[in-house]
């Protein structure tokens, strides 16, 4: 017997040891012990100044613990139990505490009376995690009995991060919720989007967005103090957000916020200061190679009326200028335009301009305040927050600030009932350049194309044209102001055992305030006169010498109400719960937009301080939803388990015949680990649930409130007429717009998801996960209008005439444990998601179609993969201009688009041949796609998360890596597109003025004999000023977007309690944190592979250090 279980104790112990070497499932736990005293099992050794303790450590089987801790209480003095559970500590004085734990066990605490010396003590399984409560719609429930996909956030990867949001803490936290940078980078006014389970339709005509619920009422996550949050669940199938209806079709986040607890009254504060820079700066060559990289681009056209950019003379201003030897940023005898000094081609200056604009340090800093406690009768939480944070922008004095103040109060009534009070308000502050604010795509568009030689400062040291820093210093600020404020009361009715009555009802308001203006900008002539210059071209009103001032404001209102019943009741081994009830959701939306023109003072820029024209512009939109909904929830004896959802939806977003929709789902569940047959390895592994569930929702997220009427506008002529028609009748419009075509059928979008799972749980809870497959259609969406004949002067109604289908599995492992003093813990998560069109308007399977302003889009049709890139096969450089004049031969690459004057030599690219066409041609549909095929896809695949972390005598230590393990992009533009978008990638990238160089560009081809060297083997073609013919979209430079990035480090001390108790307080922990550490990529190294908007023309992204203390009175 005692052989036995010494092989099974060693057997253990090489698990456990494996399972640490490997480092793949770690995690960390609590213990506890039972003592039984024991006169004979072991001896006892005892002195006067030193005794010895021993025993032994056994589970509720009598089963040895091998690694069990024993501890004295505030003190380093400790040891863990050997392979047969045996345990043996010096030095215990009389008083001490023993504290004997063990992962998937519940701590004991022990007070030596110095008296016995021998213990067997049996640990007890720690029946936590059984009973762990899930947050679920209207309600909680255990989460060993989760019918559906509903996981949860550990609110701990909130803490002491150095982060402006909410949304960016979650990044790589959980499968299946994606959160990714936004399309404006790392602005102080944007924050990161967010899906769940992947894109849920084509943004045709409705939105995709989760549904974030704060406290039961929508909200916005990102507004919220992350301390304030006490847990986050996610509902990620149908069946756990069918509760909820169409206005969570793709989801539901359920945040709840901090509550009191009863007991003393306790007071935490925390605070971090943070620096932040940016995550890539890339670097432009120095002007002379610079200038002899554009003249061999220049010299590749052919074009022999001009063979160089950059004459001799300029060049050699270059060269004396970088050497010290030339004090001018341009030829001081030179001028251009309105007797300027040179600043574009004929300049000389060195800039290196990505780092003039974000080289810059920011500093931020966040202070957090709670007092908390009460009594069993009044509980109450009170909290105050201040967030501020510099943007990354040099020149552009950007600042965010936040104040968030919250408070809740609940109290017992009577046995009976219970009241809950609510209410938070937020402050938002944001000021930054107009530039920034209403042009910042065009700003990184327009500075991306400076040249090196371009002067910062004139020879007079002002400002020049081309970097638009007047428009950033000097040429207007915007301002705005966003007040949240959040009222909710709540009872809870328990009239007898069993059933529970509820009702919340809750009032969001937010008064928004934004105010800008445009002022004069100016350029300086060589005799330093001022001279009005364009703000902006392409708009009249950014015209030179046109100011304005705009305020516009915005008052929104959200009234939600929910009144609902629960009850439950248990017979034998039968445990039965039934909810139902209704609830309704009332917005609100009133928006007003003053401006005029001709501002008299810029020192004090109004509407009131303006004396020219006027224009005001106004709006007032409402919508309403009101549901009933039902569910039911039966287990047998946590084994079988099944629970279905009724709602009943109206809105009023459709026509009364199509206002309302029922939407129902199920789910089932199979805990095996209850079953009798597994029992001699329940010890083992103690969860093994297999789950299944469907579900089918509406979704009322039109982008139109009212998309089934047709509204007219009646702003006729020019602005100021119609801003001053109805206050002068001579200005009254005669003229009115045409509303587009609407269909009165136009309804629900339906939302079918089908949910596969498998919840594990093993050796105590050690290690736990999940696993998880999906299907999700969406049909009938809202898609695009069809073309009809332009003598009707309206455009088509859109109809409900697209569907889509993803599938996609999620994987969640985690492990901890404890040895001896030593926590440790490691998590993965991992998820892979792709959509495919299954209906769509689009028989001829086209690439790009027109929207209703002549702009370019992409297109769709059944069968394509969303994120499908379609290009041309890349056989190969030509190292020899005969290389490449045999393969034209063949293959006339003349047909390409944009390829200039077709000059075709050593350098250049040679495209394959994919039909039976001599020509290689681009096709337009893939019907005849011609010479093109499907090279890539720019979906983001195997999403993924890992957190390291460990705990010792106080010090902690965490990790968390999130990143992509597959992706494909395109970032060089193509000849639907600007040029200019291609240029980070391609330096050279067409027309002169609409290319760059950066040191990565200067590894481009160069033949024998050339006189900037011989490169053979470049990355890069040669450039060719005007030409597009090495720069189609191709499988040579489509770029690996795949990355990993060590998004969070924590290293943190927590004070000794005998320590901080002398001076009153409870724990003490001082921190640094650092957020964007690190990144690997094989990506460009002019690309964030996180920021790929504009491709890579955008508001930088930031790595941030920060320390700080955590402090609990």
């Amino acid at each position: 017997m005692n052989e036995d279980r010494k092989k099974r104790g060693l057997a253990h112990s090489k698990f456990l040891t494996v399972v640490a070497m490997s480092a793949l499932f770690l995690s960390s736990g609590n213990v506890m012990a039972t003592q039984v005293a024991s006169d004979n099992v072991l001896e006892v050794t005892e002195q006067l100044q030193s005794i010895n303790v021993t025993g032994l450590v056994v589970d509720a089987t009598g089963e040895p613990i091998i690694g069990a801790s024993v501890l004295v209480e505030n003190t380093n003095n400790g040891t863990i139990t050997d392979i047969d559970g045996n345990f043996s500590l010096k030095n215990v004085a009389k008083g001490n505490v023993l504290i004997v734990s063990y992962i998937g066990y519940q701590p004991q605490r022990l007070t030596f009376d110095g008296n016995q010396t021998t213990f067997k003590i049996m640990l007890t399984e720690d029946t936590q995690t059984l009973d762990e409560v899930v947050v679920v719609g209207f309600g909680t429930q255990k989460k060993v009995n989760l019918t559906g996909a509903v996981a949860t956030v550990d609110t701990k990867t909130l803490e002491s991060r150095p982060v402006t949001s909410v949304s960016q803490a979650l990044q790589g936290v959980m499968p299946g919720l994606n959160i990714d940078v936004n399309d404006k980078g790392g602005r102080l006014d944007k924050n990161p989007t967010m899906n769940i389970r992947g894109v849920g339709n084509l943004g045709t005509g409705s939105s995709a967005s989760p549904l974030v619920l704060i406290d039961g009422a929508e909200g916005d996550i990102n507004t919220l103090n992350p301390q304030d949050i006490a847990n986050i669940s996610v509902l990620k199938d149908a069946a756990s957000s069918s509760i909820y209806g169409s206005r969570a079709p793709f989801g539901v986040i359920l945040i709840t916020t901090k509550s009191g607890e009863a007991g003393k009254t306790t007071i935490q504060y925390s605070d971090n200061f943070r620096w932040s820079r940016p995550t890539n700066i890339p670097d432009m060559l120095d002007s002379y190679r610079f200038a002899r990289y554009f003249n061999a681009a220049q010299l590749n056209t052919g074009d022999g009326n001009k063979k160089f950019i950059f004459d001799d003379n300029t060049i050699d201003r270059i060269q004396r200028y970088m050497a010290g030897e030339y004090p001018y940023t341009s030829d001081p005898e030179g001028s251009q335009g309105s007797n300027f000094f040179p600043f574009n081609g004929a300049s000389n200056d060195n800039q290196n301009w990505p780092r003039n604009f974000i080289d810059k340090t920011s500093f931020g800093q966040e202070h957090n305040l709670s007092i908390s406690g009460g009594s069993e009768k009044v509980k109450y939480y009170i909290s105050g927050a201040f967030l501020s944070q510099e943007g990354q922008m040099n020149y552009s004095d950007e600042k965010k600030k936040r104040f968030n103040i919250s408070g809740k109060v609940s109290g017992q009534v009577t046995k009976w009932l219970n009241l809950d009070f609510n209410a938070r308000f937020i402050r938002e502050d944001i000021a930054m350049p107009t530039f920034i604010n209403l042009y910042g795509d065009r700003f990184f568009a327009e500075t991306t194309k400076l040249y090196p030689t371009m002067p910062l400062y004139d020879n007079n040291g002002h400002y020049t044209r081309n970097p638009k820093l007047m428009q950033l210093t000097s040429g207007g600020r915007s301002n705005s102001t966003k007040d949240t404020y959040f009222t909710q009361g709540g009872f809870h009715l328990t009239p007898i055992k069993g059933l529970g009555i509820h009702g919340q009802a809750s009032l969001r308001t937010e008064s928004y305030q934004h105010q800008y203006n445009i002022n004069k900008v100016y350029l300086y002539t060589r005799d330093n006169q001022p001279v009005e210059e364009q703000w902006l071209g392409g708009d009249d009103d950014l015209a030179a010498g046109r100011t304005s001032a705009q305020s516009e404001t915005e008052q929104t209102s959200m009234v939600t109400t929910a009144l609902y019943a629960d009850y439950e009741y248990s017979w034998m081994k039968h445990n039965f719960k039934a909810t139902a009830g209704m609830n309704s959701e009332y917005y609100r939306i009133n928006n007003m937009v003053g401006k005029r023109y001709d501002v008299v003072n810029e020192l004090v820029p109004s509407i009131n301080t303006a004396t020219g024209t006027s224009v005001l512009k106004a709006f007032t939109r409402e919508w309403a939803t009101m549901g009933y909904f039902a569910r039911v929830n039966y287990d047998y004896d946590g084994r079988y388990l099944i629970e279905g959802n009724i709602r009943r939806d109206a809105t009023s977003r459709f026509r009364g015949d199509q206002r309302w929709g029922t939407f129902p789902s199920v789910s089932v569940g199979w805990n095996i680990a209850r079953e009798a047959f597994w029992e001699p390895i329940q010890q083992q592994v103690n969860l093994l649930k297999l789950r299944f569930s469907y579900g089918s929702l509406g979704n009322q997220n039109t982008e139109s409130f009212y998309p089934t009427y047709s509204i007219q506008n009646i702003t006729v002529g020019s602005a100021d007429d119609g801003g001053r028609w109805l206050l002068e009748q001579a200005n009254k419009s005669s003229i009115a717009t045409t509303p587009g075509l609407v269909s009165s059928l136009l309804t629900w979008e339906r939302i079918t998801s089908y949910n596969a799972g498998l919840d594990f749980g093993a050796f105590n809870n050690r290690l736990t996960g999940y696993a998880e497959y999906y299907v999700r259609d969406t049909k009938d969406m809202v898609g695009p209008a069809e073309e009809i004949s332009p003598i009707v002067g309206a455009s088509a109604p859109k109809l409900n005439n697209t569907s889509l289908r993803t599938k996609g599995w999620e994987l969640q492992i985690n492990w901890q444990d404890r040895i001896g003093q030593v926590g440790y813990h490691i998590s993965l998560n991992l998820s892979d998601a792709q959509t495919e069109v299954t209906e769509y308007p689009n028989p001829d399977k086209t690439f790009y179609t027109k929207d209703s302003d002549g702009n370019t889009i992409e297109s769709y049709w059944k069968g394509k993969k969303l994120g499908e890139i379609w290009g041309f096969k890349t056989v190969g450089m030509a190292k020899t201009d005969q290389e490449i004049q045999d393969y034209i031969a063949i293959h006339d690459q003349s047909r390409l688009p944009n390829v200039g004057n077709n000059i075709w030599k050593a350098g250049d690219i040679m495209y394959a041949n994919l039909d039976d066409n001599a020509a290689i041609e681009k096709g337009t549909s893939a019907n005849d796609p011609k010479d093109l095929c499907i090279i890539g896809n720019s979906t983001p695949r195997y999403r993924f998360g890992i957190t390291l972390g460990a705990d010792y005598k106080g010090f902690d230590i965490s990790m968390m890596f999130q990143g992509v393990a597959k992706r494909d992009i395109w970032v060089g533009g193509d000849d639907r597109s600007v040029y200019e978008k291609g240029m980070i990638f391609w330096g050279v990238n067409g027309g002169q003025w609409d290319s760059t160089g950066y040191e990565e560009h200067y590894d481009f081809f160069r033949p024998e004999g050339d006189e900037l060297g011989t490169n053979l083997n470049a990355y890069f073609p040669r450039p060719i000023i005007g030409s597009k013919q090495n720069q189609q979209v191709q499988t040579r430079y489509l770029q690996n977007a795949a990355y990993i990035r060590l998004k969070n480090l924590q290293i943190g001390y927590t004070l000794p309690k005998a320590l901080i108790q002398k001076i009153s307080l409870q724990k003490i922990r001082v921190f640094f944190s650092g957020d964007n550490l690190w990144t690997g990529s094989k990506m460009s190294k002019n690309f964030d592979p996180e920021l790929l908007y504009q491709n890579g023309m955008s508001y930088p992204l930031s790595y941030t250090l920060s320390f700080g203390v955590n402090i609990t009175l």
